[in-house]
Protein backbone atom coordinates (compact mmCIF):
# COMPACT_ATOMS: atom_id res chain seq x y z
CA UNK A 1 0.00 0.00 0.00
CA UNK A 2 1.45 3.56 -1.14
CA UNK A 3 1.96 6.08 1.31
CA UNK A 4 -1.10 8.38 -0.19
CA UNK A 5 -3.19 5.56 0.37
CA UNK A 6 -4.68 5.77 -3.28
CA UNK A 7 -8.34 4.21 -3.72
CA UNK A 8 -8.79 2.18 -6.92
CA UNK A 9 -11.00 4.19 -9.60
CA UNK A 10 -10.13 7.53 -7.84
CA UNK A 11 -12.54 9.84 -6.34
CA UNK A 12 -15.48 9.08 -8.67
CA UNK A 13 -15.82 5.54 -8.34
CA UNK A 14 -17.58 4.95 -4.82
CA UNK A 15 -20.07 7.80 -4.96
CA UNK A 16 -22.46 5.12 -3.77
CA UNK A 17 -20.68 5.22 -0.52
CA UNK A 18 -19.55 8.53 -0.22
CA UNK A 19 -22.69 10.94 -1.27
CA UNK A 20 -24.96 9.01 1.67
CA UNK A 21 -21.33 9.56 3.79
CA UNK A 22 -21.35 12.87 2.96
CA UNK A 23 -24.99 13.60 4.43
CA UNK A 24 -24.59 12.15 7.47
CA UNK A 25 -21.66 14.26 7.50
CA UNK A 26 -23.33 17.44 7.42
CA UNK A 27 -25.47 16.91 10.33
CA UNK A 28 -22.53 16.15 12.11
CA UNK A 29 -20.54 19.40 11.13
CA UNK A 30 -23.03 21.62 10.96
CA UNK A 31 -24.23 22.06 14.69
CA UNK A 32 -19.96 21.99 15.86
CA UNK A 33 -19.51 24.70 13.07
CA UNK A 34 -21.76 26.59 14.96
CA UNK A 35 -20.78 25.57 18.26
CA UNK A 36 -17.26 25.58 18.04
CA UNK A 37 -17.73 29.33 16.56
CA UNK A 38 -20.04 30.20 19.50
CA UNK A 39 -17.07 28.47 21.95
CA UNK A 40 -14.91 30.81 20.21
CA UNK A 41 -16.58 33.90 21.03
CA UNK A 42 -16.52 34.59 17.00
CA UNK A 43 -19.03 35.36 14.27
CA UNK A 44 -20.78 31.85 14.47
CA UNK A 45 -20.78 32.92 10.20
CA UNK A 46 -16.99 32.55 10.67
CA UNK A 47 -17.52 28.61 12.05
CA UNK A 48 -19.48 28.08 9.09
CA UNK A 49 -16.72 29.10 6.20
CA UNK A 50 -14.20 27.16 8.45
CA UNK A 51 -16.41 24.23 7.71
CA UNK A 52 -16.78 24.92 3.59
CA UNK A 53 -13.41 25.64 3.42
CA UNK A 54 -12.05 22.44 5.11
CA UNK A 55 -14.68 20.19 3.36
CA UNK A 56 -14.17 21.35 0.00
CA UNK A 57 -10.37 23.25 -0.67
CA UNK A 58 -8.68 21.25 2.41
CA UNK A 59 -10.54 17.96 1.00
CA UNK A 60 -9.48 18.16 -2.22
CA UNK A 61 -5.73 19.13 -1.54
CA UNK A 62 -5.33 16.56 1.32
CA UNK A 63 -3.61 13.25 0.95
CA UNK A 64 -6.45 11.66 3.22
CA UNK A 65 -8.90 9.96 2.41
CA UNK A 66 -11.44 9.87 5.24
CA UNK A 67 -9.94 12.78 7.69
CA UNK A 68 -12.67 15.74 7.95
CA UNK A 69 -11.52 19.06 8.54
CA UNK A 70 -12.90 22.04 10.03
CA UNK A 71 -13.29 24.54 12.70
CA UNK A 72 -11.87 22.26 15.98
CA UNK A 73 -12.58 22.57 19.83
CA UNK A 74 -8.46 22.69 20.10
CA UNK A 75 -8.18 26.08 18.34
CA UNK A 76 -11.62 27.22 20.36
CA UNK A 77 -9.84 28.51 23.49
CA UNK A 78 -6.77 30.32 21.51
CA UNK A 79 -9.59 31.98 19.64
CA UNK A 80 -11.34 33.33 22.65
CA UNK A 81 -8.53 34.97 24.33
CA UNK A 82 -7.32 36.31 21.23
CA UNK A 83 -10.94 38.07 20.28
CA UNK A 84 -10.58 39.50 23.94
CA UNK A 85 -8.34 42.06 23.27
CA UNK A 86 -7.53 41.54 19.12
CA UNK A 87 -10.10 43.36 16.79
CA UNK A 88 -11.80 40.12 14.57
CA UNK A 89 -9.89 41.22 11.18
CA UNK A 90 -6.51 41.57 13.15
CA UNK A 91 -7.41 38.22 14.33
CA UNK A 92 -7.95 36.97 10.61
CA UNK A 93 -4.07 38.08 9.86
CA UNK A 94 -2.98 35.76 12.42
CA UNK A 95 -4.79 32.84 10.80
CA UNK A 96 -3.35 34.07 7.37
CA UNK A 97 0.32 34.08 8.82
CA UNK A 98 -0.75 30.41 10.67
CA UNK A 99 -1.38 29.47 7.67
CA UNK A 100 1.95 30.88 5.87
CA UNK A 101 3.65 28.81 8.50
CA UNK A 102 2.15 25.58 7.87
CA UNK A 103 3.02 25.68 4.63
CA UNK A 104 6.65 26.35 5.55
CA UNK A 105 6.77 23.25 7.91
CA UNK A 106 5.13 21.23 4.81
CA UNK A 107 7.84 22.20 2.72
CA UNK A 108 10.57 21.93 5.16
CA UNK A 109 8.91 18.06 5.72
CA UNK A 110 8.22 18.95 9.29
CA UNK A 111 5.09 15.81 9.36
CA UNK A 112 6.97 14.29 12.29
CA UNK A 113 7.02 17.09 14.27
CA UNK A 114 3.92 15.46 15.97
CA UNK A 115 6.36 12.65 17.46
CA UNK A 116 8.85 15.40 18.87
CA UNK A 117 5.76 16.27 21.60
CA UNK A 118 5.17 13.54 24.44
CA UNK A 119 1.81 12.41 24.48
CA UNK A 120 1.16 12.79 27.70
CA UNK A 121 1.79 16.70 27.06
CA UNK A 122 -1.16 16.36 24.33
CA UNK A 123 -3.39 14.47 26.09
CA UNK A 124 -2.56 17.27 28.55
CA UNK A 125 -3.54 20.01 25.83
CA UNK A 126 -6.76 18.45 24.85
CA UNK A 127 -8.14 17.84 28.42
CA UNK A 128 -7.40 21.23 29.52
CA UNK A 129 -9.03 22.79 26.17
CA UNK A 130 -12.45 20.32 27.23
CA UNK A 131 -12.36 21.84 30.71
CA UNK A 132 -12.34 25.19 29.43
CA UNK A 133 -15.17 24.57 27.19
CA UNK A 134 -17.13 23.27 29.39
CA UNK A 135 -16.91 26.24 31.70
CA UNK A 136 -17.32 28.44 28.82
CA UNK A 137 -20.35 27.41 27.80
CA UNK A 138 -22.14 27.43 31.45
CA UNK A 139 -24.11 30.85 31.05
CA UNK A 140 -25.20 29.84 27.14
CA UNK A 141 -26.67 26.55 29.08
CA UNK A 142 -28.43 28.54 32.01
CA UNK A 143 -29.73 30.96 30.19
CA UNK A 144 -32.39 28.20 28.94
CA UNK A 145 -33.04 25.89 31.15
CA UNK A 146 -35.78 23.58 30.33
CA UNK A 147 -33.78 23.28 26.45
CA UNK A 148 -30.80 22.44 28.06
CA UNK A 149 -32.14 19.87 30.22
CA UNK A 150 -34.06 17.91 26.98
CA UNK A 151 -30.72 18.74 25.05
CA UNK A 152 -28.27 16.63 28.14
CA UNK A 153 -31.37 14.04 27.93
CA UNK A 154 -30.88 13.16 23.94
CA UNK A 155 -27.24 13.48 24.46
CA UNK A 156 -26.72 10.92 27.06
CA UNK A 157 -29.75 8.44 25.76
CA UNK A 158 -27.67 8.48 22.14
CA UNK A 159 -24.35 8.05 23.74
CA UNK A 160 -24.84 5.46 26.86
CA UNK A 161 -27.54 3.85 24.97
CA UNK A 162 -29.50 3.91 21.54
CA UNK A 163 -25.65 4.08 19.04
CA UNK A 164 -25.51 0.35 20.73
CA UNK A 165 -28.85 -0.77 19.47
CA UNK A 166 -28.80 0.16 16.25
CA UNK A 167 -26.49 1.39 13.45
CA UNK A 168 -28.84 4.28 12.59
CA UNK A 169 -28.29 5.94 15.90
CA UNK A 170 -24.87 6.06 14.76
CA UNK A 171 -25.34 7.49 11.24
CA UNK A 172 -28.10 10.10 12.51
CA UNK A 173 -26.42 11.22 15.50
CA UNK A 174 -27.09 12.89 18.45
CA UNK A 175 -26.24 16.54 17.87
CA UNK A 176 -28.59 17.02 14.63
CA UNK A 177 -30.94 15.64 16.91
CA UNK A 178 -30.49 18.43 19.37
CA UNK A 179 -30.95 20.92 16.92
CA UNK A 180 -33.71 19.79 15.80
CA UNK A 181 -35.61 19.32 19.32
CA UNK A 182 -34.35 22.57 20.16
CA UNK A 183 -35.51 24.54 16.78
CA UNK A 184 -38.99 22.85 17.91
CA UNK A 185 -39.07 23.96 21.26
CA UNK A 186 -38.42 27.89 20.27
CA UNK A 187 -41.06 27.71 18.20
CA UNK A 188 -43.57 26.30 20.66
CA UNK A 189 -42.48 28.81 23.08
CA UNK A 190 -40.50 31.07 21.09
CA UNK A 191 -36.56 32.06 22.82
CA UNK A 192 -35.38 35.67 23.46
CA UNK A 193 -33.55 36.64 20.43
CA UNK A 194 -30.10 37.16 22.07
CA UNK A 195 -30.32 33.71 23.11
CA UNK A 196 -30.49 32.43 19.55
CA UNK A 197 -28.12 31.35 16.48
CA UNK A 198 -27.77 34.45 14.36
CA UNK A 199 -26.03 34.25 10.80
CA UNK A 200 -26.42 36.97 8.27
CA UNK A 201 -29.42 36.47 5.86
CA UNK A 202 -28.52 37.15 2.30
CA UNK A 203 -30.86 38.78 0.52
CA UNK A 204 -29.24 37.87 -3.32
CA UNK A 205 -25.79 37.15 -4.68
CA UNK A 206 -24.06 40.45 -3.63
CA UNK A 207 -25.62 40.46 -0.54
CA UNK A 208 -24.23 37.06 0.21
CA UNK A 209 -20.91 37.98 -0.73
CA UNK A 210 -20.79 41.15 0.75
CA UNK A 211 -20.99 39.66 4.55
CA UNK A 212 -17.44 37.88 4.18
CA UNK A 213 -14.54 39.79 6.16
CA UNK A 214 -11.19 40.21 5.29
CA UNK A 215 -8.38 40.38 7.44
CA UNK A 216 -6.47 43.79 8.83
CA UNK A 217 -3.06 43.77 6.99
CA UNK A 218 -2.27 46.97 9.15
CA UNK A 219 -0.62 44.52 11.73
CA UNK A 220 1.02 42.18 9.79
CA UNK A 221 4.30 43.70 11.68
CA UNK A 222 2.63 44.06 15.01
CA UNK A 223 4.85 40.97 17.67
CA UNK A 224 1.20 40.43 19.19
CA UNK A 225 -0.32 39.11 15.79
CA UNK A 226 2.70 37.51 14.75
CA UNK A 227 2.99 35.49 18.16
CA UNK A 228 -0.76 34.41 17.56
CA UNK A 229 -0.07 33.54 14.13
CA UNK A 230 2.53 31.12 15.27
CA UNK A 231 0.43 29.96 18.09
CA UNK A 232 -2.87 28.82 15.43
CA UNK A 233 0.01 27.29 13.29
CA UNK A 234 1.36 25.00 15.97
CA UNK A 235 -1.72 24.23 17.82
CA UNK A 236 -3.45 23.73 14.33
CA UNK A 237 -0.52 21.54 13.15
CA UNK A 238 -0.40 19.37 16.18
CA UNK A 239 -4.12 18.75 16.39
CA UNK A 240 -4.24 17.94 12.77
CA UNK A 241 -1.22 15.37 12.78
CA UNK A 242 -2.73 13.78 15.97
CA UNK A 243 -5.97 13.48 13.88
CA UNK A 244 -4.52 12.20 11.13
CA UNK A 245 -2.81 9.32 13.27
CA UNK A 246 -5.81 8.38 15.24
CA UNK A 247 -7.49 8.31 11.72
CA UNK A 248 -5.23 6.41 10.02
CA UNK A 249 -5.54 3.87 12.88
CA UNK A 250 -9.46 3.79 12.49
CA UNK A 251 -8.99 3.12 8.38
CA UNK A 252 -10.36 -0.34 7.93
CA UNK A 253 -7.91 -0.44 5.03
CA UNK A 254 -5.12 0.68 7.09
CA UNK A 255 -4.40 3.30 4.43
CA UNK A 256 -1.25 5.98 5.41
CA UNK A 257 -1.90 9.99 5.17
CA UNK A 258 1.18 11.58 3.95
CA UNK A 259 1.79 14.38 7.23
CA UNK A 260 3.75 16.54 4.85
CA UNK A 261 1.06 17.44 2.21
CA UNK A 262 -1.21 17.50 5.06
CA UNK A 263 0.68 20.64 6.11
CA UNK A 264 0.31 21.81 2.89
CA UNK A 265 -3.34 21.03 2.77
CA UNK A 266 -4.07 22.87 5.97
CA UNK A 267 -1.87 26.11 5.77
CA UNK A 268 -3.84 26.58 2.18
CA UNK A 269 -7.22 26.30 3.81
CA UNK A 270 -6.23 28.44 6.53
CA UNK A 271 -5.33 31.35 4.34
CA UNK A 272 -8.00 31.01 2.27
CA UNK A 273 -10.04 30.90 5.61
CA UNK A 274 -8.45 33.90 7.26
CA UNK A 275 -8.81 35.46 3.64
CA UNK A 276 -12.38 35.98 4.04
CA UNK A 277 -13.74 35.72 7.39
CA UNK A 278 -13.49 31.80 8.71
CA UNK A 279 -11.95 30.47 11.67
CA UNK A 280 -8.83 28.09 12.12
CA UNK A 281 -9.17 24.93 10.65
CA UNK A 282 -8.04 21.64 11.60
CA UNK A 283 -8.32 17.96 10.76
CA UNK A 284 -11.35 16.88 13.59
CA UNK A 285 -11.53 13.16 14.94
CA UNK A 286 -15.30 13.61 15.45
CA UNK A 287 -15.97 14.26 12.11
CA UNK A 288 -13.64 12.12 10.84
CA UNK A 289 -14.97 9.28 12.82
CA UNK A 290 -18.21 9.85 11.91
CA UNK A 291 -17.85 9.72 8.09
CA UNK A 292 -15.50 6.27 8.80
CA UNK A 293 -18.84 5.00 10.42
CA UNK A 294 -21.41 5.90 7.46
CA UNK A 295 -18.93 3.85 5.22
CA UNK A 296 -17.10 6.98 3.59
CA UNK A 297 -14.79 5.04 0.66
CA UNK A 298 -12.81 8.48 -0.86
CA UNK A 299 -12.13 12.12 0.18
CA UNK A 300 -15.07 12.81 -2.11
CA UNK A 301 -17.34 12.16 1.04
CA UNK A 302 -15.61 15.29 2.27
CA UNK A 303 -15.73 17.72 -0.40
CA UNK A 304 -19.66 16.74 -1.03
CA UNK A 305 -19.90 17.73 2.77
CA UNK A 306 -18.26 20.81 2.33
CA UNK A 307 -20.31 22.00 -0.70
CA UNK A 308 -23.96 20.77 1.24
CA UNK A 309 -22.57 22.86 4.17
CA UNK A 310 -22.06 26.11 1.81
CA UNK A 311 -25.90 25.70 0.46
CA UNK A 312 -26.93 25.42 3.79
CA UNK A 313 -25.42 28.75 4.28
CA UNK A 314 -26.53 30.37 0.90
CA UNK A 315 -30.03 29.04 1.03
CA UNK A 316 -30.99 28.04 4.81
CA UNK A 317 -29.80 30.72 7.01
CA UNK A 318 -33.20 31.87 8.37
CA UNK A 319 -33.45 28.05 9.51
CA UNK A 320 -30.37 28.43 11.24
CA UNK A 321 -31.57 31.40 12.94
CA UNK A 322 -34.18 29.28 14.67
CA UNK A 323 -31.39 27.36 16.71
CA UNK A 324 -31.24 27.89 20.24
CA UNK A 325 -27.84 29.03 21.71
CA UNK A 326 -28.50 26.98 25.02
CA UNK A 327 -28.87 23.67 22.70
CA UNK A 328 -25.00 24.51 20.74
CA UNK A 329 -23.46 24.96 24.42
CA UNK A 330 -24.76 21.21 25.71
CA UNK A 331 -23.65 19.83 22.34
CA UNK A 332 -20.24 21.25 23.31
CA UNK A 333 -20.47 20.66 26.82
CA UNK A 334 -20.30 17.00 25.83
CA UNK A 335 -17.66 17.38 23.04
CA UNK A 336 -15.40 18.75 26.42
CA UNK A 337 -16.08 16.03 28.44
CA UNK A 338 -14.90 13.67 25.35
CA UNK A 339 -11.93 15.63 25.93
CA UNK A 340 -11.84 16.02 29.31
CA UNK A 341 -13.35 12.20 31.03
CA UNK A 342 -12.22 11.37 34.09
CA UNK A 343 -11.17 7.59 32.76
CA UNK A 344 -8.62 9.51 30.65
CA UNK A 345 -7.32 10.99 34.12
CA UNK A 346 -7.27 7.44 35.26
CA UNK A 347 -5.74 5.62 32.58
CA UNK A 348 -2.82 7.82 32.16
CA UNK A 349 -2.21 7.96 36.31
CA UNK A 350 -2.27 3.92 35.98
CA UNK A 351 0.73 4.95 33.26
CA UNK A 352 3.08 6.01 35.92
CA UNK A 353 4.10 9.48 37.46
CA UNK A 354 6.57 10.01 33.99
CA UNK A 355 3.18 10.01 32.38
CA UNK A 356 0.73 11.93 35.16
CA UNK A 357 2.74 14.62 36.06
CA UNK A 358 3.50 16.20 32.69
CA UNK A 359 -0.26 15.24 31.71
CA UNK A 360 -1.52 17.42 34.66
CA UNK A 361 1.18 20.38 34.52
CA UNK A 362 -0.01 20.96 31.13
CA UNK A 363 -3.75 21.15 31.86
CA UNK A 364 -3.21 23.51 35.03
CA UNK A 365 -0.79 25.91 32.76
CA UNK A 366 -3.96 25.80 30.16
CA UNK A 367 -6.46 26.07 32.59
CA UNK A 368 -5.05 28.98 34.71
CA UNK A 369 -2.47 30.31 32.39
CA UNK A 370 -2.88 29.65 28.43
CA UNK A 371 -2.95 27.08 25.98
CA UNK A 372 1.02 27.88 24.61
CA UNK A 373 2.41 27.77 28.23
CA UNK A 374 0.98 25.16 29.49
CA UNK A 375 1.68 22.99 26.28
CA UNK A 376 5.06 24.54 26.79
CA UNK A 377 5.37 23.34 30.63
CA UNK A 378 4.05 19.93 30.08
CA UNK A 379 7.00 19.47 27.33
CA UNK A 380 9.89 20.81 29.68
CA UNK A 381 8.26 19.15 31.89
CA UNK A 382 8.27 15.57 30.14
CA UNK A 383 11.51 16.16 28.70
CA UNK A 384 12.72 16.85 32.39
CA UNK A 385 11.79 13.21 33.16
CA UNK A 386 12.93 11.41 30.13
CA UNK A 387 16.81 12.95 30.57
CA UNK A 388 16.85 11.89 34.50
CA UNK A 389 15.68 8.65 33.29
CA UNK A 390 17.93 8.76 30.26
CA UNK A 391 20.80 10.90 30.60
CA UNK A 392 23.17 7.75 30.68
CA UNK A 393 22.63 6.19 27.32
CA UNK A 394 24.37 7.04 24.34
CA UNK A 395 22.37 5.40 21.79
CA UNK A 396 19.32 3.52 21.45
CA UNK A 397 18.62 1.94 17.87
CA UNK A 398 21.16 -0.58 16.17
CA UNK A 399 20.32 -2.26 12.52
CA UNK A 400 21.87 -5.30 11.39
CA UNK A 401 20.90 -6.95 8.13
CA UNK A 402 21.39 -10.63 7.00
CA UNK A 403 23.25 -12.01 4.21
CA UNK A 404 20.61 -12.96 2.40
CA UNK A 405 18.75 -9.48 2.52
CA UNK A 406 15.69 -11.07 3.85
CA UNK A 407 16.73 -10.89 7.47
CA UNK A 408 16.74 -7.60 9.52
CA UNK A 409 17.66 -7.49 13.29
CA UNK A 410 16.59 -4.28 15.02
CA UNK A 411 18.14 -3.78 18.51
CA UNK A 412 16.38 -1.21 21.19
CA UNK A 413 19.03 -0.27 24.20
CA UNK A 414 18.26 0.26 27.33
CA UNK A 415 16.25 3.00 27.90
CA UNK A 416 13.74 3.68 24.87
CA UNK A 417 11.58 7.06 25.07
CA UNK A 418 9.46 9.23 23.21
CA UNK A 419 12.09 11.40 21.60
CA UNK A 420 13.39 8.18 19.79
CA UNK A 421 9.91 7.61 18.79
CA UNK A 422 10.24 9.39 15.20
CA UNK A 423 13.28 7.18 14.22
CA UNK A 424 12.31 4.11 15.16
CA UNK A 425 8.97 4.57 13.23
CA UNK A 426 11.25 5.98 10.08
CA UNK A 427 13.11 2.39 10.57
CA UNK A 428 9.67 0.59 10.49
CA UNK A 429 8.75 2.30 7.30
CA UNK A 430 12.28 0.97 5.59
CA UNK A 431 11.56 -2.24 6.08
CA UNK A 432 11.01 -4.15 2.43
CA UNK A 433 8.34 -5.87 2.23
CA UNK A 434 8.62 -10.13 2.97
CA UNK A 435 11.13 -9.31 5.50
CA UNK A 436 11.50 -11.38 8.38
CA UNK A 437 12.29 -8.57 11.12
CA UNK A 438 13.66 -9.54 14.30
CA UNK A 439 12.82 -6.80 17.54
CA UNK A 440 15.34 -7.65 19.80
CA UNK A 441 14.95 -6.38 23.29
CA UNK A 442 16.97 -8.10 25.48
CA UNK A 443 19.16 -5.00 26.62
CA UNK A 444 15.61 -3.26 27.74
CA UNK A 445 14.51 -2.30 31.13
CA UNK A 446 12.23 0.67 29.62
CA UNK A 447 10.25 1.30 26.81
CA UNK A 448 8.21 4.73 26.89
CA UNK A 449 4.36 4.23 26.14
CA UNK A 450 4.57 6.30 22.80
CA UNK A 451 7.10 3.80 21.23
CA UNK A 452 5.10 0.55 22.82
CA UNK A 453 1.69 2.15 20.37
CA UNK A 454 4.33 2.69 17.54
CA UNK A 455 5.26 -1.09 17.89
CA UNK A 456 2.13 -2.56 18.54
CA UNK A 457 0.78 -0.15 15.42
CA UNK A 458 3.70 -1.72 13.19
CA UNK A 459 2.66 -5.49 14.52
CA UNK A 460 -0.80 -4.93 13.74
CA UNK A 461 0.24 -3.78 9.93
CA UNK A 462 2.92 -6.11 9.19
CA UNK A 463 1.03 -8.64 7.88
CA UNK A 464 -0.62 -6.36 4.99
CA UNK A 465 3.48 -5.91 4.04
CA UNK A 466 4.30 -10.10 4.63
CA UNK A 467 6.42 -8.88 7.28
CA UNK A 468 7.74 -11.57 9.75
CA UNK A 469 8.04 -10.04 13.07
CA UNK A 470 9.90 -11.84 15.89
CA UNK A 471 10.68 -10.75 19.12
CA UNK A 472 13.87 -11.28 21.81
CA UNK A 473 12.85 -10.91 25.38
CA UNK A 474 14.27 -8.98 27.96
CA UNK A 475 16.99 -10.69 29.92
CA UNK A 476 16.09 -11.69 33.26
CA UNK A 477 19.18 -9.56 35.00
CA UNK A 478 18.41 -6.26 32.70
CA UNK A 479 15.02 -6.18 33.51
CA UNK A 480 15.85 -7.44 37.28
CA UNK A 481 18.28 -4.67 37.39
CA UNK A 482 15.88 -1.77 37.23
CA UNK A 483 12.79 -4.02 38.85
CA UNK A 484 10.64 -3.23 35.55
CA UNK A 485 11.06 -7.19 33.53
CA UNK A 486 7.78 -7.95 34.56
CA UNK A 487 6.21 -4.97 33.16
CA UNK A 488 7.86 -5.22 29.94
CA UNK A 489 7.25 -8.92 29.43
CA UNK A 490 3.17 -8.35 30.34
CA UNK A 491 3.20 -5.89 27.70
CA UNK A 492 5.26 -8.52 25.30
CA UNK A 493 2.87 -10.93 26.08
CA UNK A 494 -0.35 -9.29 24.30
CA UNK A 495 1.63 -8.55 21.22
CA UNK A 496 0.04 -11.16 18.37
CA UNK A 497 3.92 -12.59 17.12
CA UNK A 498 6.28 -15.46 17.93
CA UNK A 499 8.02 -14.41 21.21
CA UNK A 500 11.03 -16.73 21.34
CA UNK A 501 14.50 -15.79 20.31
CA UNK A 502 15.41 -15.96 16.77
CA UNK A 503 19.15 -16.26 15.70
CA UNK A 504 19.28 -13.95 12.88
Amino acid sequence: MSESGKVKGGMFSHLKQDVPASIVLVFVALPLCLGIALASGAPLFAGLIAGIIGGILVGFLSGSRLGVSGPAAGLAVVVFEALQTTPFETFLLAVVIGGVIQIILGLLKAGIIGYFFPSAAIKGMLAGIGIIIILKQIPHAVAEVPITVISVVILLAWELFLMKKHKMFTLVQGPIVVVAVGICCHLVAPVVPEHLVHVPVASGISSFFGQFTFPDFSGIFSKEVLVLGVTVAIVASLETLLCVEATDKQDPQKRVTPTNRELLAQGTGNIVSGMIGGLPITQVIVRSSANMQAGAESKMSTILHGTFLLICVAFLPSVLNLIPLSALACILIMVGYKLAKPSLFMQTYKLGWDQFLPFIVTIVGIVYVDLLVGLGIGCAVGTAVVLLRNYRNSHFLHIERGEDGKHLRMTLAEDVNFLNKGAIVKEFDKVPDGTILTIDLSKCYSIDNDVREAIEDFIQSADDRDINVKLIKPLAEAGSKKNNSDKLDNWILTLPVNNEAQSV
